[in-house]
């Protein structure tokens, strides 16, 4: 029962650097992939053949008539109030989400509910920010849940370089980020004024950067050299389990129990890391998937996954973080401490598959993205350390407005792994 009301309590477990939202208490495993693949970013090109999908599965066998709304945002990810619907989207908008189907012989019932960009009916016109708001009928007052992706049109040339070598350490903590764009074929009267940057370390939104101020401007390039604002705390690389099959322990599970109702499945004990040891992983992704990898989306099972964390007690919170939780601090994945055992321990209800996880603890500080929200800041130093040598991914985005111009258009973007 006590787990039963906290699953019933909690509405905010969802993905991706973008922020995805999930507003009403029966709705889980909120995703946006693109081009199929799990652990891509949700950003496409918008001259090539491209595909976006949204799904989420509804808690209940019940059916639930959706209606998806999209908007044109600004750099900022604010709506964008300058534009018509009819400049952005050819077709319609406010379609029901026809693409459901009810869970097959699993304990949990749930309804997966799909959406895929583009489709017969709708089309996206613009390079941009989007945001699709999903609402139940019966209430079009409020979404129950939102998610966001990009289109670009990639106009700029960006390259960059990732160093242990920083401004602040050698070889030590961080990892400091340089790169230069040159846009000969934009035509930008004012670089600092027109162009909106944005770069961010394994889709966190406690580890954003936003119009860094560039080193060097030229004719037609800026360039971010030994910049201060982009040395990142390199943390350590993330932990990772897997379950396939709920009838036995897959990577990193101990054991998985049946106790009426749920399924539980108790990774083995984790300690803090005192060193770096390279373990390849996929920087907090997570992929929902079974053993034979066939109806993925309607076969596999939730469970309530049971972390442990041997650890001394911190001074500030400890939470559980992947990109499933959008990488912020979710109340679900907060850790309690048990004082008895000495360790810290939370239970999460996840879908079956592959997770990345990692452990930090709040700094007592906040940012703020650019959405002017402020957002709590968390490290990986007092429980897995930083080193330089991790992998990361860092993504920057770079947007343009010219004076005259009524939207933010997405011109470049990058990944740039460090390894």
């Amino acid at each position: 029962m006590k787990h039963l009301l906290t699953l019933l309590s909690l509405v905010c477990l969802t993905t991706q650097a973008q922020e995805n939202r999930i507003l009403t208490d029966d709705i889980r495993s909120l995703r946006t992939t693109a081009y199929d693949d799990p652990l891509l970013p949700p950003i496409v090109e918008q001259r090539k053949p491209w595909q976006i999908l949204i799904d989420f599965d509804q808690l209940s066998h019940d059916y639930h008539r959706y209606i998806y709304h999209i908007d044109l945002c600004n750099a900022d990810w604010t709506k964008n109030e300058e534009v018509f619907e009819s400049d952005y989207l050819s077709g319609l908008n406010d379609q029901p989400i026809e693409d459901f189907e009810k869970s097959f012989n699993t304990t949990q019932i749930y309804t997966h509910y799909a959406l895929t960009l583009p489709s017969d009916q709708t089309r996206l016109l613009l390079a941009g920010n989007y945001r699709v708001s999903i609402y139940d009928e019966d209430n079009d007052e409020q979404p129950v849940a939102t998610a966001e992706f990009c289109i670009a049109d990639p106009r700029l040339n960006i390259t960059a370089t990732l160093t242990g070598n920083t401004d602040t350490d050698i070889n030590g903590a961080h990892q400091q980020l340089g790169f230069a764009m040159s846009y000969g074929g934009i035509t930008i009267a004012d670089p600092t004024r027109e162009l909106h940057t944005v770069v961010v370390q394994n889709r966190r939104q406690d580890m954003r950067i936003v119009n860094p101020r560039p080193t060097y401007l030229k004719s037609n390039a800026l360039e971010y050299v030994h910049h201060r604002d982009l040395i990142f705390p390199a943390g350590n690389e993330y932990r990772k389990f897997e379950i396939l099959d709920i009838q036995k322990p897959g990577m990193n599970i101990d054991h998985i129990r049946w106790y009426e109702p749920y399924h539980y499945a108790t990774l083995f004990e984790d300690t803090p890391m005192c060193n770096y040891v390279y373990d390849e992983d996929q920087n907090g992704a997570s992929w929902i998937r079974n053993e034979d990898d066939e109806d993925n989306a309607t076969t596999c099972e939730y469970l309530w996954v049971n972390f442990t964390l041997k650890a001394p007690r911190q001074p500030h919170p400890v939470y559980v973080c992947g990109s499933w939780t959008n990488s912020t601090y979710d109340p679900e994945c907060l850790m309690t401490y048990n004082e008895q055992e000495g360790c810290y321990e939370a239970s999460i209800y996840l879908k079956q598959g592959y997770y990345n996880y990692q452990y930090r603890t709040l700094t007592g500080k906040t940012v703020t993205d650019e959405r002017g929200n402020t957002i709590p800041q968390g490290t990986t130093q007092a429980l897995d350390g930083n080193f330089y040598e991790t992998d990361n991914e860092y993504i920057i985005l770079v947007y343009h407005r010219p004076p005259t111009a009524r939207t933010d258009k997405l011109v470049g973007y990058k990944v740039v792994r460090s390894q």
